[in-house]
């Protein structure tokens, strides 16, 4: 006697009697307007030739689950704009209300005065931390949030020449790339000067009066903090041209938010605001602008306002909604179609936990630990990094070896750390260098265990 599963699938196995009260005899008859020659003439060989019952699903999973190696003991050190950090359980504890946890995109928002008001309140906090006037809530992540607000810059200024710092994240130039492929933009990249900021000779050469946006990180993909962003607003509006910032939101704790130098726009990646690493996702796109007019109606996403009743009571509304699935149509601002509310309402309670005192004392304790680990590395032979001078990178910086990073990462991962990001996966010809990411989940001694590793990948020790 064969052994055979139960399948625990009720709806394949009660798919002729779902097709018979449709009217449709057979499946293929609902793909009829799809042409024949598109239509495999048989399937495709994946998966396991039958489908698979919750069981063997369970152990399949399971099989698969025991290949993951998560590094808790100590966190990971690699950089690359996704880094450890503590979520104070608090957050998850809110964020399992089903008042947020089942909210959806809000179609008739109103109703929901509990959301309305924790993306309210999420607004009113990243308004202070930027100190910009207008926040919207909420976007995918912050490589998306940057080309939304590219596009935005386009449709203001009516130009199409896109200036990006060529130390914006990889990943961030990439979703660029793409989505500026319709529009047509030409997407011209800024390279640096040897002390890391962007080479302002240069820079004077390529904002010209046809650009429609400067984009600059601060901090960039290397960590490195740039004290040069007032001068590069003041050329791009010099030119005519919109001052996008990309900010890394704890960095903000110890230097200057986007609102106090001029940025026009300022976006980010919220994942550091008590979102988790989540096996890469989901992010929080942030996106914020200077007020006026002009920026403020070409805002891609929602704003959430706050009125008064017809019976003076307080209340909470959409103020502005122009995506293509409310009144907008065709000239919706952003074909956004899903909404990050409830990492927004995540950042919204980690915010508010932690306070201003308390944005500036993880601030620092985080450039505390990266210097640490900075200053260790460096006193290693055969390794060179950043050397401390005041504000000059935070949470992430480059170190140098004297051979392939890789063959040192691979050590590491041998002895269960996770080490930094080697930038040859980048750029190959940077195949000595690694970007390491130190936040306020490690210790004293995880750095120090990781700094004697290398030095014993080195044969230092």
């Amino acid at each position: 006697m064969k052994d055979e599963p139960i399948r625990w699938a009720p709806a394949i196995s009660e798919r002729g009697s779902m097709l018979r009260v449709i009217g449709v005899k057979d499946v293929w008859e609902l793909y009829s307007d799809v042409p024949k020659r598109l239509i495999l003439k048989e399937p495709p060989a994946v998966g396991f030739g039958h489908q698979l019952s919750e069981e063997e699903l369970r152990r399949l999973w399971n099989s698969y689950m025991r290949e993951v190696r998560a590094f808790t003991d100590p966190p990971p050190f690699m950089g690359g704009g996704w880094c450890p950090h503590m979520v104070p359980a608090l957050v998850d504890e809110v964020l399992r209300r089903g008042e947020f946890y089942t909210a959806y995109t809000p179609y008739q928002p109103e109703i929901n005065q509990g959301l309305l008001q924790a993306l309210f309140e999420y607004q009113s906090l990243m308004a202070d931390l930027l100190e910009m006037d207008v926040v919207n809530a909420s976007m995918y992540d912050g490589s998306t949030a940057t080309a939304e607000a590219v596009l935005m810059a386009m449709r203001v200024t009516r130009r199409h020449r896109i200036v990006v710092s060529e130390a914006l994240h990889p990943e961030y130039m990439e979703t660029l790339r793409t989505w500026l492929m319709g529009p047509g933009a030409e997407l011209v990249a800024a390279p640096l000067a040897e002390d890391g900021r962007l080479d302002m000779g240069g820079l004077e050469e390529l904002v010209t009066r046809d650009t429609a946006a400067l984009v600059v990180p601060n901090p960039n993909f290397f960590g490195e903090l740039d004290d040069n962003m007032e001068a590069y607003a003041d050329l791009a509006h010099k030119r005519g041209a919109l001052f996008i910032t990309v900010v890394e939101p704890l960095s903000l704790g110890l230097v200057k938010p986007p609102g106090s130098y001029g940025a026009d726009i300022a976006v980010g990646e919220g994942q550091p605001l008590g979102l988790g690493m989540n096996y890469g996702g989901p992010g929080l796109g942030i996106f914020a602008v200077r007020w006026e007019r002009r920026l403020v109606r070409q805002m891609p996403g929602r704003l959430i306002g706050m009125t008064r009743t017809a019976d003076g009571e307080r209340a909470f509304t959409m103020i502005l909604q122009t995506r293509e699935q409310h009144i907008r149509r065709e000239r919706a601002t952003s074909n956004i179609t899903t909404n990050e509310a409830l990492m927004a309402v995540a950042a919204a309670v980690y915010l508010t936990m932690l306070g201003a005192n308390g944005l500036r004392r993880l601030a620092r304790s985080i450039w505390l630990r990266s210097h640490y680990l900075a200053r260790r590395l460096d006193e290693l032979p055969g390794v060179a990094a950043p050397r401390p001078s005041e504000l000059d990178f935070f949470k992430e910086f480059v170190a140098v070896f004297d051979k392939p990073y890789e063959e040192v990462h691979r050590f590491l991962l041998e002895k269960g750390v996770l080490g930094g990001l080697p930038l040859s996966r980048y750029w190959p010809s940077r195949s000595r260098e690694s970007l390491f990411c130190t936040t306020e989940v490690h210790s004293r001694d995880d750095i120090d265990l990781l700094v004697d590793l290398i030095a014993e990948a080195l044969g230092a020790r």
